[in-house]
């Protein structure tokens, strides 16, 4: 997966902090770390009147409960308000701040309200997932086709040219190696597992984590010998295995965190011989190479430069050679639709990043490649539940979190991001598949789907 944030350091003296005007959340925000979070933004008292009764009717239409605070801001007390069928309880301390927002910047307003603290949730994955289910009808059709007069445009500084690649990388994942250690596990693996059976346990993350790769690597013919090229580093798991298994590793990565790190792993498993880690551009590469292997990459190569990327994997594959290609997705449709639009997650989390839709993949790398995917398989509820362990194991280490000097604001953001997240996979508004592809000549001779998920590990999520 690809905050758009450096760490916050703890507010100090003198520094500009708005608190949040709530009665449950007291909170202090650094209005200089965070000025879109410190105060609503401007929005016109017509706007937000809009906004507020589009949103009430929409809620009121939900399986949810939204408690709306009274002018006091309790949400117990006179004037407080209850929309929704029923479910999840989804408390607003500070509706006029929320309706305000929304109005003004629609679902980032959403997501930078949760973070100021005016509204919460006891079971926010289950509060999400309800709007994710939703997500196509919350706004009336009408006003959907008015989408292009009213949403934000993505930014041309976050394009993903090689400069702004690099930019946009560091941005997440170079916030702290100490920070994703903290909930990710010992095999520091930051994408979908795979189970064998749910609900899974948190101590069989590792293993899960391996079977995963284990099924890229097979898929991609990875043994004894195979050059195999890595796109998309991580922290260097997937390049130890291969290794271990006698491959002769090259990979690359954008982040210098990452990179530091992945040396380390590898040194300490006594593979240097056999890995070359490097910081690189992936259009920067060069070679042949028996195999290719990219996890949740392609997400943050940017939907202009999807041509470009599947050409690189082309170029760089030898003739009989395999890709392994693991994606998260989301339908066509919505994919079309999200395209120009400049989002909360890119603009606190994944700044460039396009999820895919299946359909892109094959569609983009057929026409600009003679690649050709010869297997699929999709197991979304296996990320709902590894995002359900990295969101637990999260919430467990807050102090640590702060103590490395990241603020509550960006704690609530990043609690935020992995429900949202989350939410979106119970839904099945995103999803996660394993491709594998070969060029032309070897595709004609395939036989059947390879590297997929084994029965008993996908059907568990189904």
């Amino acid at each position: 997966m690809t905050v758009s944030s450096t760490p916050a350091a703890p507010v100090t003296a003198g520094a500009a902090v708005s608190p949040v005007s709530t009665s449950r959340v007291r909170a202090a925000v650094d209005a200089e770390r965070w000025p879109d979070v410190a105060a609503a933004p401007r929005c016109s008292a017509a706007r937000a009147a809009v906004a507020a009764f589009l949103v009430r009717r929409a809620l009121e239409r939900l399986p949810l409960r939204v408690r709306l605070a009274g002018a006091d801001g309790d949400d117990a007390g006179e004037g407080a308000r209850t929309l929704g069928l029923g479910g999840p309880l989804m408390r607003v301390h500070d509706p006029r701040s929320f309706f305000r927002r929304i109005g003004a910047e629609g679902l980032i307003g959403f997501g930078e309200s949760y973070m100021a603290g005016e509204w919460d949730a006891d079971d926010l994955t289950g509060v999400l997932t309800v709007f994710a289910d939703n997500v196509a009808t919350l706004v009336p059709p009408s006003l959907q086709r008015l989408r292009g007069a009213w949403a934000r445009r993505r930014p041309e500084a976050q394009r993903n040219t090689r400069e702004g690649a690099r930019d946009n990388i560091h941005r997440h994942y170079d916030l702290s190696n100490d920070l994703f250690s903290l909930f990710l596990d010992e095999t520091m693996t930051y994408s979908s597992a795979v189970f064998r059976g749910f609900p899974a346990d948190e101590h069989l993350l590792p293993a899960a984590q391996h079977r995963k790769i284990d099924l890229l690597l097979d898929a991609a013919g990875v043994g004894p010998g195979t050059r195999l090229l890595e796109i998309g580093t991580g922290w260097g798991e997937l390049a130890v295995r291969a290794a271990s298994r006698g491959a002769r590793v090259v990979s690359v990565t954008l982040s210098r965190e990452q990179r530091g790190l992945a040396l380390e792993r590898v040194r300490a498993a006594g593979l240097q011989d056999r890995v070359e880690v490097l910081l690189r551009d992936y259009r920067e590469v060069e070679g042949e190479y028996d195999a290719v292997v990219s996890v949740e990459m392609i997400e943050a190569v940017g939907h202009e430069f999807w041509p470009e990327y599947f050409r690189t994997l082309e170029r760089r594959l030898a003739p009989g050679g395999r890709i392994a290609l693991q994606a998260i997705t989301m339908p066509h449709d919505r994919m079309l639709v999200s395209l120009p639009t400049f989002t909360w997650i890119h603009k606190y989390v994944f700044p460039g990043g396009m999820i895919p839709s299946a359909e892109a993949i094959s569609e983009v790398s057929g026409e600009a490649t003679g690649l050709r995917i010869v297997s699929a398989e999709a197991f979304g509820p296996h990320y709902a539940e590894t995002l359900r362990l990295w969101r637990e194991r999260f919430a467990r280490c807050a102090d640590e979190v702060a103590a490395l000097g990241f603020d509550a604001v960006f704690r609530r953001l990043w609690t935020f991001y992995l429900a949202y997240s989350e939410a979106g996979f119970r839904s099945g508004y995103l999803d996660v598949r394993q491709f594998v592809l070969e060029g032309a000549a070897g595709a004609a001779g395939a036989s059947g789907p390879t590297g997929a998920v084994h029965a008993e590990d996908s059907a568990a999520g189904r």
